[in-house]
């Protein structure tokens, strides 16, 4: 038997790794032996009779996306902490409606599992990756004013900070963070010690260790009460923004998702489909000058999807949302891949970005797409 550290039988870990399903190969094969057998101890059931093993073992401390082929998504070894299940921020275009059950529920043994994960990579001395909280939840949602598991996995994870090297996290609450155990737990996870794996790269580089991304597709609150009905207010966000960065928090300032806008093609307005223009260009405009102005690492963009809920009909509003997108690809029809309707590549990109892409150009703010922002977090 070949022990490494605590915990790692460097032939199991092979011997595991060697079942892994060929969607998270990749990852796998890129690494040494000595990190895919620590790898595979962490990720992959131990007595799993199946051929194929996927990426199940872990109970919060997850891998990023476990649906992703790594050969058509390549985000490598990152994790992924959901602190919640569901969110009553009942945004009407979330595409975690498409398999989330509606309503937010607390996870009875959210601190136990984190706690069990984060032995467990400690165990198998498993190499340090990015982080990101959360991608199906908000952590800072309603729910957080009582659980506090949020709170609890900032300062958790800050215990075990060689484990990480960036950590992010995605919310439209970002007032909560500036509560002082949530700002001290941020100055902790925002410090990489001499010490840990990554520390050269990330000063070499100039990198942030940790970054706030903060929602924001809205302007006005008109629009953002049409669609982001329960979420903070769009000046609440703002100043949560502009506080967060003075005590030097990295922050991202995320303009996603986007949608159409006036006028619209062949002399068409939104209105004409019995929608408000939820996003114009003065608006975006603002945005991108809010995000140079505040020193934002870059802006995230995306194009909105028409996402089928997992329970019940599109609304009164997606549904006119929809009509409209038709209307933008005719003649083509709308591209239907997981669970959503997609505008065509070349109509999101003409329509929908172009004009925000024009912006940043303009006023010097970097620009990353959903997926590239993604991939690019070291």
């Amino acid at each position: 038997m070949n022990l490494f550290g605590t915990g790692i039988d460097i032939q199991r870990g092979l011997t595991l790794a060697a079942r892994v399903h060929s969607k998270y190969a990749p990852v796998f094969d890129r690494l040494n032996e000595r990190d895919r057998a620590a790898l595979a101890l962490y990720f992959l059931p131990h007595n799993s009779q199946k051929d194929l093993l996927e990426v199940t073992r872990p109970r919060v401390v997850k891998w990023y996306c476990p649906f992703a082929d790594q050969r058509v998504f390549p985000s490598g070894h990152r994790y992924c902490v959901n602190v919640y299940t569901g969110c009553d921020h009942a945004c009407d275009y979330c595409y975690a409606s498409g398999y989330v059950a509606a309503g937010a529920r607390c996870k009875s043994t959210f601190r136990a599992g984190l706690l069990s994960d984060l032995e467990a990579l400690e165990d198998f001395d498993v190499p340090p990756a990015p982080l990101h909280i959360s991608n199906s939840t908000d952590p800072l949602q309603p729910l957080e004013q009582v659980h506090r598991h949020t709170l609890f996995a900032l300062q958790s994870l800050a215990k075990r900070r060689h484990r990480f090297t960036t950590v992010t996290l995605l919310t439209k609450n970002p007032a909560a963070l500036l509560d002082e155990p949530y700002l001290q737990a941020l100055r902790e996870l925002g410090r990489l010690a001499p010490d840990h794996p990554a520390a050269a790269t990330f000063e070499a580089g100039r990198l942030p260790p940790l970054r706030v991304e903060c929602s924001l597709a809205f302007f006005r609150d008109e629009p953002r009460s049409l669609l982001d009905s329960a979420a903070p207010s769009v000046q609440s966000r703002i100043q949560a923004i502009r506080s967060l960065r003075n005590e030097g928090v990295p922050v991202v300032v995320r303009i996603d998702p986007l949608f159409p806008r006036d006028p619209l093609p062949g002399g068409r307005r939104m209105a004409d489909f019995g929608l408000p223009d939820v996003q114009s260009l003065a608006d975006i405009r603002e945005l991108v000058q809010l995000a140079r102005d505040v020193g934002a690492l870059h802006v995230v963009y995306s194009t909105a999807k028409i996402t089928r809920p997992r329970a019940g009909r599109l609304s009164p509003l997606m549904q006119s949302m929809k009509a409209v997108y038709e209307r933008l690809a005719s003649p083509s029809p709308l591209v239907f891949r997981g669970g959503s309707w997609r505008l065509p590549e070349a109509v999101a990109r003409d329509q929908i970005l172009k004009p925000l892409l024009d912006i940043c150009q303009e006023l010097g703010v970097k620009a990353y797409a959903c997926k590239d922002n993604l991939i690019a977090t070291p």
